[in-house]
């Protein structure tokens, strides 16, 4: 971007944690079947319709030291920390955009990813229309940026087609359908050869997570654990800190 002062970061953040602000709106309505677009935000244990100062980002839950204002039941702490999350996600991907539409690119690709991730996270689903919408937008992110397409479609066939093998042959255990579709997306959106990182940090910390719940007994050999987090903090990696991972990873590993 031509423009990197305060404000500009300021801006980010704040867009940023409005926008995870109406992902926990979001997230919340879907588990309900309930419309985002109708009928205002509620308090999840009273039902109190809530009012505007109740909902600012982070500044309500600390005024309100975590509880409803109404019936003083604990807000959950989760709805921070999305709500931080995104916004520190706006402002580390401000400096990929190179222009106002890259960055509103990249700022709608984070919030699905977010999306996703949460979504799997608690459901172990992957929701379609998050990834197509993605998909929609990672392919408008490539033209716009110059780069190569085809190499870019390639990755993610490869990379789709590999986690598609895995899927087929444990029958749905590992993975689920959702996780192929995910990584298709990956392979769109990073091309070749961050690809390759990106899934070797989606192991990694997936694995290394598995292992220590293993250990602590929250779970068994066997055991679903959602995959897509992983997938998700693997691309934001990649995206960040991409060409040096790949000089990285391309030294140590081919």
């Amino acid at each position: 971007m031509g423009y990197n002062g305060p404000m500009a970061f300021l801006f980010s953040f704040f867009f940023g944690l409005s926008a995870g602000s109406f992902l926990n709106a979001l997230l919340y309505r879907m588990e309900r079947g309930q419309s985002v677009w109708t009928g205002r935000s509620r308090c999840p244990s009273c039902g109190h319709q809530l009012s505007w100062y109740d909902l600012i980002p982070l500044v309500s839950f600390a005024l309100l030291r975590g509880r409803c204002r109404y019936c003083e039941k604990r807000i959950a702490l989760r709805y921070p920390i999305v709500e931080l999350g995104v916004g520190v996600a706006f402002v580390l991907l401000f400096h990929l955009a190179a222009g106002p539409f890259s960055l509103l690119l990249l700022w709608a690709l984070s919030f699905m990813l977010f999306a996703i991730a949460l979504y799997d996270a608690k459901h172990l689903v992957i929701p379609e229309t998050f990834v197509y919408l993605a998909l929609a937008l990672a392919l408008l992110w490539r033209l716009s940026e110059g780069g190569n397409v085809v190499l870019a479609f390639l990755s993610a066939v490869g990379a789709a087609a590999f986690f598609l093998a895995i899927f087929l042959v444990s029958r749905g255990r590992w993975m689920g359908f959702g996780d192929v579709e995910l990584v298709f997306f990956m392979g769109l959106l990073l091309s070749w050869p961050a690809i390759l990182v990106s899934l070797y940090a989606a192991f990694l910390t997936g694995a290394g997570f598995g292992i220590t719940l293993i250990f602590l007994g929250k779970r068994t050999f066997g055991s679903q654990v959602p995959f897509a987090p992983f997938l998700v903090l693997g691309t934001f990696v990649t995206l960040l800190f991409g060409e040096n991972l790949v000089n990285w990873y391309l030294h140590f590993f081919l």
